[in-house]
């Protein structure tokens, strides 16, 4: 019955993609069995032909207020369904390990959502990696999606890595078992983008290395 619902809530949705997946390999699995995790569209899809820091900050505030929006319906259901959950917040709490309590991106490649790029972003089928994810912890049992394990990019692609303008990437094709510190330096990216903060109030968004990813492009907007 909460599945239903939830499908039916996304069904009003069309153009986010979403999942299910067991959290066993979570420190969360005492409490919830589940993860319902989606990815909404950044509100636009830039390529690297119109990309601004600007223009790409503005697509995952657009995003953002779509996650809100989901997010607040779906607790109704599960309020209403009497089933306990908990919504992990999307940052991380902690600026020496840069990790947050709950991954959305593992979630997301065990759900089947996409895989990690060499840009460390999960990267879907249809949008590439232009997109914001989320995730609700659910103490229930859904129908699972096949997870995926090992990365969908070319061989021979490395345009995210090439354009990085702080050499942070290392270019290495994921597997499931590969770590963080193995595709980036996520510490010298953190510092760059952190640098932003007290003349703007906020990280430098940088997206240079999803806005140059070819995978999803057909979906990408021009300029309006």
């Amino acid at each position: 019955m909460v599945e239903e619902k939830i499908r039916l809530l996304l069904a009003k949705y069309p153009s986010i993609i979403y999942g299910f997946t067991s959290i066993s390999y979570s420190a969360y699995a005492s409490q919830y069995k589940s993860a319902f995790v989606f990815a909404v569209p950044y509100g636009e899809q830039l390529t690297i032909d119109n990309y601004t820091e600007e223009r790409f900050e503005r697509g995952i505030q657009a995003a953002k207020v779509i996650v809100e929006e989901i997010l607040v319906q779906t607790e109704a259901i599960l309020r209403e369904q009497n089933v306990n959950y908990y919504i992990p917040p999307a940052a991380q709490n902690n600026e020496e390990e840069l990790t947050a309590p709950f991954s959305f991106k593992y979630a997301a490649v065990n759900a089947g959502l996409g895989w990690i790029g060499k840009n460390d972003v999960v990267i879907t089928e249809k949008y590439g990696p232009r997109v914001r994810l989320s995730a609700i912890l659910i103490d229930s049992q859904f129908t699972y999606g096949p997870g995926i394990v090992k990365s969908n990019c070319p061989d021979s692609c490395n345009k995210c890595v090439a354009i990085c303008p702080y050499h942070a990437l290392h270019d290495v094709k994921w597997d499931i078992d590969t770590l963080r510190s193995d595709i980036i330096d996520y510490q010298l990216c953190n510092q760059k983008r952190s640098l932003y903060i007290e003349k703007y109030g906020r990280k430098h968004a940088c997206g240079l290395c999803m806005a140059a990813c070819p995978i999803g492009i057909s979906s990408a907007v021009s300029p309006s």
